[in-house]
């Protein structure tokens, strides 16, 4: 009993503790904000408003409506039957870089990275590199220093099913894409009739048929989002499988106070102690109008801020990835693994600063955290039925009002710092589980 009596004397002195500090994290929460909403409003005087033509969503409409009334049953017959020989030795080809590509997190991320940096004029891919650059940090915080501490092995690994499973879902839907745009270009004529032999949406056809006489790139990258969302929303999102095991856990419900499904576009260098990062915060990722108009907000940033588009490419250019948030931020980070201690856990971070004497946040590379996973795909069906669901998200390109999110980042680690000290005092006998 005098033991029991100790240790609740012990969890109450650190709530007590806890709660004197809260006045001073709000100052510097509503001061983070104050600075954010001041440094985009900077970088915006600059800014150069992404327009989507209508006269061009009007074509576009029209060739949905003319190929939905021409839409023939999804055809059964051999490649043979149906392409000629150099048409299927694209296809083989496409399918194989693919395959290949399509390992794991890091190998698409890279291959985005590649595609883009050979055909500038492809947004989408510049976009598509930096949000899977996302994904893999969200993949290696499951296995690195704070959330072991808070979540079980068994949700950690769903989880990472499910954000390999969406990474490589897109790719193998997207790259194929981006591909075949590069063979019409060495071919010097379109071959986007290919589009069905890679399982791609009717949706997309009319798009890349118009980019490629017309070279609007903002029209295909709403395109390109819109179809990617589309494409792991019925398998993924809506999955009983993943409602019940992932999205409708309380851990996950946790993600939007603790803004662990933000995406981050890093665009200063990675070595100069501090951090320079545009991006926004996914408040429903259940929701597919609200990713799509996240990526489209994403995607005005990106291209609509010079400063911002410039340092991306410079660190895009510069860093590698790896899966490890050292990518970005090395002053707060480490790759190095470290065994998952059984000790009560200490507050690291002071702002956007270490505490003195306190050791870097580890961080593996995706390498050290997962191994890879079989790419299960499965037969997909055409998601586009109807014109009239999609014309809403082709009306514009929102600048988002508050974008610069260096410091609310900071925030958000510290989010789960405070998460993982009050389990620690609601639990402080608990042993953790072990990190693999």
């Amino acid at each position: 009993m005098e033991h029991q009596s100790s240790t609740n004397h012990s969890v109450m002195k650190r709530i007590l503790l806890g709660l004197r500090s809260l006045p001073a994290r709000i100052v510097a929460y509503l001061a983070a904000k104050r600075h954010a909403k001041q440094a985009s409003s900077k970088l915006a005087q600059h800014a150069i408003p992404m327009e989507l033509k209508q006269e061009l969503v009007r074509e576009l409409r029209a060739g949905w409506k003319s190929q939905g009334e021409q839409r023939p049953e999804t055809p059964i017959e051999p490649l043979s039957e149906l392409y000629n020989e150099q048409e299927r030795t694209w296809i083989h080809r496409i399918r194989h870089e693919t395959e290949i590509a399509n390992q794991n997190n890091v190998t698409r991320t890279e291959a985005y990275r590649a595609v883009y940096f050979r055909c500038p004029e492809l947004h989408w891919a510049l976009l598509a590199h930096v949000v899977s650059r996302n994904g893999g940090w969200n993949m290696t915080d499951l296995q690195g220093e704070l959330l072991p501490r808070l979540l079980d092995r068994a949700y950690r690994k769903q989880t990472f099913l499910l954000l390999e499973r969406a990474n490589a879902m897109i790719f193998q839907d997207a790259y194929p894409q981006l591909l075949l745009y590069e063979a019409s270009r060495k071919e010097g004529r379109e071959l986007f009739s290919l589009l069905p032999a890679f399982g791609v949406s009717g949706f997309m056809r009319p798009v890349w048929s118009q980019f490629w006489r017309r070279k609007d790139p903002a029209i295909l990258t709403t395109a390109l989002i819109v179809n990617e969302q589309h494409v792991i929303e019925a398998p993924l999102v809506r999955s009983t499988y993943f409602k019940e095991h992932v999205l409708r856990k309380p851990a996950f419900l946790l993600q939007t106070p603790l803004q662990t499904n933000a995406v981050f576009m890093p665009y200063g260098a990675p070595n100069e102690g501090a951090m320079k990062l545009a991006g926004l915060v996914l408040e429903n990722f259940r929701n597919i109008e609200e990713r799509i108009e996240f990526g489209k907000r994403l995607y005005a940033i990106l291209y609509g801020v010079p400063e911002v588009h410039r340092g991306v490419l410079a660190f895009v250019r510069a860093v590698h990835h790896t899966g490890s948030r050292a990518d970005y931020a090395p002053h707060l980070f480490t790759k190095q693994l470290r065994s998952q201690s059984t000790r009560s856990y200490v507050e690291k971070l002071d702002g956007c600063k270490l505490k003195r004497r306190a050791k870097k946040f580890a961080s593996p590379e995706l390498t050290a955290a997962w191994q890879d996973i079989p790419v299960e795909i499965g037969s997909r069906e055409d998601w586009f039925q109807e014109t009239s669901e999609v014309e809403r998200y082709f009306e514009q390109l929102p600048m988002p009002e508050v974008f610069v999110i260096s410091e609310e980042h900071c925030l958000a680690i510290n989010k789960i710092e405070l998460a993982v000290l009050a389990a620690q005092q609601l639990k402080p006998s608990t042993a953790h589980d072990k990190r693999r």
